[in-house]
């Protein structure tokens, strides 16, 4: 192993490919974690490959993006040639479907937002992806999405480094023209961003070879199976974002990138109140990726100052007094001698009178963490103590407690749990929307075909 790289210090390999080398390495000067990826050395300097290679750092050096992975430098020695990047501390998409098929409709439309957000700035500057598929996404643990390789990217106003009639890319991520080899524009992209977020929110590719088609024959030939078929959980207005992004022909796909992310931000804004990194390291967190502490520690660290003092006052305040109400009343029940001075908990205010003497100790409550899809108001003994997405668990008395999730958009959910001393129970909610005739939820059950055209009623804004 190569043990320097220009002015970095390698620190070990982190990843290969058929075509090059990554490793991570310290940038001296500045003392910073940096990704290098290496051309292979078996790859000739003057061969097609390394060609790909330098067009590829060219590319991502010059697209400066937030969702498009940094490139710091660029190293040509005469034997070999190098990329230096940001180093992402992470996990690509690629893995984390192996680790949880199937994301929450809301945390699949987060990922495919920023990947379109990245693919609108590069398509405005001429450059079409072509290789979009889960492995060249990257989440990072700060909940941000980086789309990555531009390998086989092509920039319109250069020439293409593939013959005419070919293709290049993955195969079961390619838009039918992409497999005939015609030439394409920003919506072959669009189409392989729709058999991605189809894959996160169903757990499968919408393509899959089988012993009478190849995958590149049903891409062209064959209508894949409505996502709410696969997974019933799937939003309509999310199935028929999917359904125009995935049309065979590209003149009835979306008319722009930006008319997708347009699309994608409608249906995220009445489902995740907050910010989308946040939701995303909530994500991580309930999958096990992240660990609580840490994923606690970024939601603290990500918050301003002085919203993350109020939080926390208002939370101390409201548990305290919640535990307090609760215990207090038990202690009169049970004829105790323990009293406590008058007052009650003003949320408008946001002070409380009650005595320290009647508050659960950490050692004598038990907690609760909520993880609500969508999102719901939360109600514990009909009091309401937060509204999620939240980070924090709550302390309560051990014993038996009555649970309400409320959700103006979806119909109302109730629980009973048994809270046990000096543990914490996750409660999963699932919330089903509300069947309201003329809303988003039509009166019939039945969808509009792939490929079909959709009745003027559930037109997209868009078209």
């Amino acid at each position: 192993m190569t043990e320097r790289i220009g002015n970095c210090r390698v620190l070990g390999e982190i990843g290969s490919g058929g075509m090059a080398v990554v490793y991570k390495a310290i940038q001296e000067p500045l003392g910073r974690v940096v990704a290098i990826k290496a051309l292979k050395p078996s790859i000739a300097m003057d061969s097609q490959f390394a060609k790909r290679f330098e067009r590829e750092a060219n590319f991502m050096a010059s697209l400066q993006h937030e969702n498009i992975l940094h490139v710091i430098d660029f190293v040509k020695d005469g034997r070999s040639m190098y990329i230096i990047m940001e180093f992402v501390q992470g996990i690509d998409l690629y893995d984390m479907l192996e680790n949880s098929p199937v994301l929450p409709p809301e945390v699949g439309a987060i990922i495919a937002l920023h990947v379109c957000r990245a693919l609108d700035y590069a398509h405005f500057r001429g450059i079409i992806h072509r290789d979009i598929k889960p492995a060249n996404i990257m989440v990072s643990n700060l909940g941000e999405v980086k789309l990555m390789d531009f390998g086989i990217a092509r920039d319109e106003t250069l020439s293409d480094l593939t013959e005419t009639g070919t293709g290049l890319g993955t195969p079961s991520y390619m838009s039918p023209e992409q497999i005939l080899g015609d030439k394409l524009d920003f919506r072959s992209d669009i189409f392989s961003i729709g058999i991605v977020l189809y894959q996160m929110v169903t757990g499968q590719k919408p393509f899959v070879e089988d012993e009478s088609r190849t995958v590149m024959q049903k891409i062209r030939l064959d209508r894949y199976v409505p996502p709410r078929k696969v997974n019933p959980a799937v939003p309509r207005q999310l199935e028929r974002i999917l359904s125009r992004c995935m049309e065979k022909m590209p003149a009835n796909r979306y008319p722009t990138t930006q008319a997708l992310i347009d699309d994608l931000m409608e249906f995220l804004s009445p489902r995740v109140p907050m910010n989308y990194s946040a939701r995303m390291v909530m994500f991580l967190r309930d999958v096990g990726i992240l660990s609580d502490g840490k994923a606690d520690e970024l939601l603290a660290a990500g918050a301003p100052r002085n919203l993350r003092r109020a939080a926390k006052d208002r939370n101390l305040i409201k548990h305290s007094a919640i535990v307090s109400g609760l215990l207090f009343g038990g202690i009169l029940g049970a004829g105790g001698a323990i009293q406590a001075s008058a007052g009650a908990f003003d949320e408008t205010s946001q002070t409380t009178a009650v005595n320290p003497a009647t508050s659960l100790s950490l050692e004598q409550s038990g907690h609760l963490r909520f993880v609500v899809d969508p999102w719901a108001d939360v109600y514990l003994d009909g009091r309401k103590v937060m509204t999620t997405p939240d980070a924090e668990a709550i302390a309560v008395p051990p014993g038996e407690h009555f649970l309400r999730f409320e959700n103006p958009f979806y119909q109302e959910a109730e629980r009973t749990v048994r809270v046990t001393r000096g543990e914490t129970e996750r409660i999963f909610v699932e919330l089903e929307p509300l069947h309201v005739i003329g809303e988003d939820e039509a009166a019939t059950d039945g969808a509009e075909a792939p490929g079909e055209e959709p009745d003027e009623s559930e037109a997209s804004p868009s078209e």
